[in-house]
């Protein structure tokens, strides 16, 4: 698939549910402050990150295989900040 321009991106997500929730400007700025930008820029769209998160840590010392994961290597963390 090719590059899609912004117009397509926000038809498809305004039409058809591609992105959801979906932000069909670049925000920069909320009125908490300045956060990381997200919503459709020129041929792209930025997106958000949730407040869940999965956290890689070895504390059983197993051989890391970076195609296999061993799930028991991830901690799962729910915040607004990790």
């Amino acid at each position: 698939m090719s590059i899609k321009s912004d117009k397509w991106i926000r038809r498809m997500s305004e039409q058809h549910g591609m992105i959801e929730p979906f932000e069909s400007g670049q925000v920069r700025e909320t009125d908490k402050g300045k956060v990381i930008s997200y919503g459709t820029s020129s041929y792209g769209y930025d997106v958000r990150c949730s407040n869940e998160f999965k956290i890689f840590t070895n504390v059983h010392s197993a051989t890391v295989d970076p195609k296999n994961f061993d799930e028991k290597s991830f901690v799962d963390f729910t915040g607004d900040v990790c």
